[in-house]
């Protein structure tokens, strides 16, 4: 019997060890907590330089068409800590009103756009870019809008979810000052939007980052590898004229991803990239024509990924194309629960860029910091210069959840 006793013991132990190394191992390597920062030393004249007026910009798009730089930025220092629903943070502020910001990566400044038929709360959180198909200098512009759920704080039924979170359809004629709201898009199947992947004004593909909203089983699915309850959730707009719920088709597009974060265009028009942000991984995927999704490769980082981008490098040749992949991240993510409703916190970060290679993928740390020049980084997008000498360089924009000031510095490829 203690023969038995000490073989049942061992193969218990060795089957928690099985499960439970790993798991630690990774949130290690991903959380960071024992991670000391090393802030990229920058030559002179490649920054940072900051961008006034860039508060709490989640999100932010190089529009390569028009080279304007559009983000969505809370444009308040204190909403982020109250109300947040991505983050937990659940006080409704009732006046909350973020915006849209083009910023122009010549002159480095940032101008808010000023809404036309839009009113009410705006907070933000990931959006998407494209052009308009009718019109050449136009664009329309998805964005994420976390709102309070009115039946939750207004009617007191306190069953049901306290955020109403939906997607904002917006229509900008670019070098306008205005944006005009198209349309609200509400439907069950939007539950904890982050990001959103627009392939025409009629077509949109929103992540839900949890299936939990709140409570303990929502830390479960932020630590446990096996919680893969996420979701792509796709929607087809039939009528861009109708309100909140109408003229909509909804499906679910992918699930089975453990905490689903930030979408990004890729390398062709039908190719979707989605990150895991505790899982430290990009899928590089393909939409299909029934509207799913297929995972095509897997991107490894050593960091929290959250809204990926793409670099398609303009100067490419046979013996250097510095195409890639580029993507941010919180790089002490397991202190985020409690810095993040610290206004005096700093929350070190890293940006990200890979390329494929013949034998998978080459990576490389275009930036980091330790939050003492950009608390948070949330999206990074590649602004190229024109190659001298034979060497190529852009201009790297980062921003933050939690950041202050969006900033540009310049980096090698």
């Amino acid at each position: 019997m203690g023969l038995l006793s000490s073989v049942f013991g061992l193969s218990l132990f060795a089957a928690l060890a099985a499960i439970l190394v790993p798991w630690g191992s990774h949130l290690i390597r991903i959380g960071g907590p024992f991670l000391t920062p090393n802030p990229t030393v920058l030559a002179e004249g490649h920054g940072p330089i900051f961008i006034e007026d860039t508060i709490h910009c989640e999100d932010v798009h190089h529009y390569r068409p028009a080279n304007l730089l559009f983000a969505a930025c809370e444009d308040s220092k204190s909403t982020r800590f109250d109300w947040f629903p991505p983050l937990g943070h659940l006080t409704p502020q009732p006046e909350a009103r973020g915006s849209i910001h083009v910023v122009n990566p010549k002159t480095l400044k940032s101008s808010r756009l000023e809404f036309e038929n839009f009113e009410g709360s705006f907070v933000t959180h990931g959006i998407d870019v494209i052009e308009d198909p009718k019109q050449a200098d136009a664009v329309y512009i998805f964005a994420v809008n976390h709102l309070p759920n009115p039946d939750h704080w207004l009617e007191g039924a306190q069953d049901t979810p306290k955020a109403r979170s939906q997607i904002e359809l917006f229509h900008h004629v670019l070098k306008s000052k205005t944006i005009q709201h198209v349309r609200s898009i509400q439907h069950p199947l939007i539950e904890t939007p982050n990001d959103v992947y627009a392939d025409s004004p009629n077509s949109v593909y929103i992540t839900n980052d949890h299936f939990y909203r709140e409570g303990p089983m929502r830390l479960v699915e932020d630590l446990w590898p096996s919680a893969k309850w996420s979701t792509v959730v796709h929607v087809q707009i039939t009528d861009l004229k109708a309100k909140d719920s109408a003229g909509l088709d909804a499906s679910v597009a992918h699930s089975g991803l453990w905490n689903n974060n930030g979408l990004g265009h890729g390398r062709t028009d039908d190719e979707i990239v989605i990150s895991s942000a505790i899982g430290g991984e990009l899928y590089v995927s393909k939409r299909h024509a029934n509207n799913t999704i297929s995972i095509k490769s897997t991107i490894p980082f050593d960091t929290v990924t959250d809204n990926p981008s793409y670099y398609a490098d303009p100067y490419r040749t046979d013996a250097h194309d510095a195409s890639g992949y580029v993507v941010a991240g919180v790089s002490q993510g397991i202190y985020l629960a409690k810095t993040a409703r610290d206004p005096d916190a700093t929350d070190p970060c890293q940006v990200w860029y890979a390329r494929p290679t013949a034998g998978g993928w080459e990576k490389k740390l275009l930036f980091e910091d330790d939050g003492s020049r950009i608390r948070s980084a949330s999206a990074a997008v590649l602004v190229p210069i024109e190659p001298k000498m034979g060497q190529k360089k852009a201009w790297l924009f980062v921003t933050g959840f939690l950041s202050e000031k969006m900033i540009a510095v310049k980096v090698d490829l």
